[in-house]
């Protein structure tokens, strides 16, 4: 018998059991075992599955919604409780409660969700393309720097406005990461992964930061890239006036670089799948396609 919870404003008992067991099986979502939920899952409404009385999913609906104002949901069911009706109960939940124009998640692009979907009258709206890119056979030589640009780590406490004003001038048109504000940026850095030599800024001669690129390493999971430790370019970002010059992808190699110098043998990133000209630079890279995650929408 599935039973679903009320929605709470607040995280329940029985959350970060369903996330663990999901990141065990499908190696996502990453879940500090005792801090607190990924910022994916943050704020907004909380719902919850049971079935025989254990948890066995969970539905996170993102009130505020995108930069396009569509509310996103992420719908994870328990590996041990998959096709048995969960998804489908927390689905028809979200249906009830979330807006029109609502987005959900589907990570992995699994046949299920696709016809959980199609039940529900959901189109695909996006894709987000997972690319990998083995570090140790890569291509990846010295960035080259131009007119006077160099390259250092971030500094907490001193580049946390430096860094969102370019980001947010660089991904004005993205549905989420446009939006970071300086106070997420500071709840990342008391992250256990968060990791200052890896984040690199690009400043010109009067110290103006024009780009920069965040790295992040992944612990390993059982089953994934052999059970290796995963680097990942995490977020690229350079100021408009400044693109065309190589910024880019000078940092991008920066970045890929240093996880290589880590020890680290794979690589991935996420791209938007419509995104040709950096579909194009990460393949000259060495990336090919691993995963797919798409968003369903009405």
């Amino acid at each position: 018998m599935i039973e679903v919870s009320g929605w709470t404003a607040e995280p329940v008992d029985g959350i970060r059991e369903v996330l663990r067991a999901a990141r065990a099986e499908d190696g996502r979502p990453e879940v500090d075992p005792a801090g607190p939920l990924p910022r994916e899952f943050a704020g907004g409404l909380h719902l919850v599955a049971h079935r025989s009385g254990e948890p066995a999913g969970y539905l996170h609906l993102d009130l505020d919604g995108d930069a396009h104002g569509h509310q996103v949901a992420e719908l994870i069911v328990h590996p041990a409780h998959r096709r048995h009706g969960v998804g489908t109960a927390l689905a028809g939940a979200l249906v009830e409660r979330a807006a029109a124009g609502f987005r959900v998640w589907a990570h992995g692009d699994h046949p299920g969700a696709a016809a959980l979907a199609a039940k529900l009258g959901l189109a695909r709206a996006r894709e987000l393309m997972v690319l990998h890119a083995d570090a140790e056979s890569a291509e990846w030589p010295e960035p080259v720097l131009r007119g006077g640009i160099r390259l250092r780590a971030f500094v907490p406490g001193q580049d946390e406005e430096a860094v969102i004003a370019v980001n947010a001038r660089a991904f004005d048109w993205h549905p989420e990461q446009g939006a970071l504000t300086v106070a997420e940026l500071r709840a990342e850095e008391r992250l256990a992964w968060f990791d200052p030599a890896g984040f690199f800024l690009a400043e010109d001669d009067r110290q103006r930061v024009l780009g920069f690129h965040w790295t992040k390493v992944h612990d390993p999971v059982a089953g994934r890239f052999g059970g290796d430790p995963i680097g990942e370019v995490y977020v690229v970002g350079v100021d408009p006036d400044t693109q065309g010059g190589g910024l880019g992808k000078a940092l991008t190699l920066a970045g890929l670089r240093y996880l290589r110098s880590r020890g680290l043998r794979q690589v991935i990133l996420y791209v938007e799948g419509d995104n040709a000209p950096a579909l194009a630079v990460y393949r000259k890279l060495g990336f090919t396609r691993f995963e797919i995650d798409v968003q369903y929408g009405q």
